[in-house]
């Protein structure tokens, strides 16, 4: 069920289909990973750099050069970090246009689902990103020691990008109460499939497109538990006309 749901994200990627979203969540995230570079590098120059020089005032001119060096590779390391929680926040945004397509396409006889309103869905994002990033500090910390940092990178990401993204899949469909609870339900699937998500995030440039991926592939694992349950096929269509095309037609394009 996962490799199948894993499967069917991964053909959409690249087709026409979506190739408007495609295109919003590839420049969203590049735009929100540059801001993030130079405000930590930035950050870093006001900080570190002051207190270098205060203290360390007669360094020869290599090793301004040299720790310039590291400190750019310790930049870069801190913003591959910072990727999981910037998907989180893009998915907020462009979840539901990514499940339109995927419900659209390859479920057109099922009842589509209702956008989750806009408001709640940016602060869910957020929530979730201050937990994401507080996880990875945690893997950060667990990097230090050795046989543990790449499982905890694995295993922060792989719960918290699994949990996330499939509660915003079912969301379209259950109150959240309801969507939180078929996700412990299915606690271990949910998870192995979130391990899926984090060896995409994992894989560089291609972890840029995470949002898209992660968010069909949990549109497509949603669809298969729940009619696995018999509790999504036979529930009548949710109204989304008046209310999910207001926000439909209020969100960025």
């Amino acid at each position: 069920m996962i490799l199948d749901a894993a499967r069917a994200a991964l053909s959409r990627l690249f087709s026409p289909e979506f190739r408007s979203v495609f295109l919003k969540t590839l420049g969203l995230t590049l735009l929100a990973l540059a801001a993030l570079w130079f405000g930590i590098k930035s950050l870093f120059e006001w900080l570190a750099w002051a207190w270098i020089d205060a203290w360390l005032p007669a360094l020869p001119s290599w090793a301004g050069w040299l720790g310039a060096v590291v400190a750019g590779i310790g930049l870069a390391l801190g913003l591959a970090l910072l990727i999981a929680p910037v998907t989180a926040i893009i998915a907020g945004l462009f979840l539901d246009d990514v499940a339109e397509v995927v419900e659209r396409t390859d479920y057109p006889n099922d009842p589509p689902g209702r956008a989750v309103p806009a408001l709640r869905s940016l602060v869910l994002a957020i929530r979730f990103f201050g937990v994401v990033i507080l996880g990875n500090i945690v893997a950060l910390l667990l990097l230090l020691v050795p046989g543990v940092n790449i499982a905890a990178f694995f295993i922060v990401n792989g719960y918290l990008l699994g949990r996330e993204f499939f509660e915003f899949a079912a969301m379209r469909f259950r109150p959240e109460a309801e969507a939180k609870a078929l996700r412990r339900k299915h606690s271990i699937t949910v998870f192995l499939a979130g391990l899926v998500v984090a060896a995409f995030l994992a894989v560089p440039l291609l972890n840029l497109l995470t949002p898209l991926f992660a968010a069909a592939m949990m549109v497509h694992l949603h669809k298969a538990i729940s009619a696995r349950e018999g509790s999504y096929l036979s529930r009548k269509p949710l109204p989304s006309s008046s209310s999910s095309s207001t926000m439909n037609s209020a969100r960025p394009e």
